[in-house]
């Protein structure tokens, strides 16, 4: 029961958590965290190889088709997931958090995929040659980072959004954009505040997306403080895990399956259309019916 204990104590919240993630990244992220939690080593630390082990993955990607250097890069890849799990674990179980370790943890991800949305285009451009090259694949790299840059952003918002609806206590990284921006004036010239700086600019691409959801909490925090009714997180609670299942196509693993068979089967293309068309169509809906959810509950405080 102990350990047990420990290991959902580990996690943010099991709900927000998909399958994969429950069966096995976060179990085994769980024993590499225990493994290191007196070592010395640090969350950043963690996180900080991770880019790294991921960049690998494009690296190898990079080169034209071979299906030993296919597989390298898949295992990398999965392997800079593991970290990606062992840096937040190992956070909660040595209490060593940071506002900075929370959005290089967060940065982490886009540095994989942006090196191997190059990767792609640029086997692609080998593949196939259009009277375009190569700035229609410019375009596709482009097209690609900022829709795997607003996906996140907004799957990032809602699970931590989620756990904001749990408790107080889970959901001390929601933060708005005001309270890092008063944040950022603060602190000393480093490479700390230019971290913050960009965060407070992602997280107004987060708000921007969500006007409903804006709304709503401006609506409750001028109803009730910080002290939102229990009866109201429960029900908002409620409908946030209806979305969960959808919403978490648009997370690391919903990427990675398609990812996978691109990279095995050498069709690099069918990757593309599901990051540019399908993950966006699937955002849409998300962001449609969570901004739903979010009027009626405002119309209704």
């Amino acid at each position: 029961m102990a350990k047990e204990n420990n290991y959902l104590a580990s996690l943010k919240a099991l709900e927000t958590e998909n399958f994969l993630d429950r069966i096995f990244y976060r179990p085994l992220g769980y024993r590499i965290a225990k493994a290191i939690q007196h070592t010395g080593i640090t969350p950043n630390a963690v996180t900080i190889l991770s880019i790294f082990v991921g960049a690998a993955a494009g690296v190898f990607w990079f080169f034209p088709y071979n299906i030993a250097y296919a597989i390298a890069g898949i295992l990398f890849l999965v392997s800079a997931n593991i970290l990606d799990c062992v840096d937040g674990q190992l956070a909660r179980l040595t209490g060593i958090k940071s506002q900075v370790g929370r959005i290089l943890d967060g940065l982490a991800g886009d540095i994989w995929f942006l090196l191997i949305y190059i990767a792609f285009a640029y086997r692609l451009n080998l593949q196939f040659i259009t009277p375009w090259d190569p700035w229609i694949y410019l375009l596709i790299v482009i097209a690609s980072a900022y829709s795997h840059l607003t996906q996140a952003a907004l799957t990032d918002y809602y699970k931590t959004l989620h756990l904001f609806f749990i408790s107080k206590e889970k959901g001390k990284e929601f933060e708005n954009s005001k309270k890092i921006e008063e944040r950022y004036k603060q602190m000393t010239l480093g490479v700390n505040k230019v971290i913050t700086w960009g965060y407070s600019i992602y997280t107004k691409m987060q708000e921007w997306q969500t006007p409903q959801l804006q709304a709503m909490l401006k609506r409750l925090s001028e109803k009730y403080g910080n002290d939102i009714p229990d009866e109201i997180r429960a029900n908002l609670r409620t409908k946030s895990k209806q979305i969960m299942p959808i919403l978490d196509l648009n997370t690391f693993n919903g990427r990675s399956a398609v990812l996978l068979i691109a990279v095995l089967f050498n069709i690099l293309w069918i990757y593309f259309i599901w990051e540019i068309v399908v993950l966006n169509i699937i955002k849409i809906i998300v962001r449609r019916r969570h901004e739903y959810i979010c009027s009626q509950v405002e119309q209704k405080n």
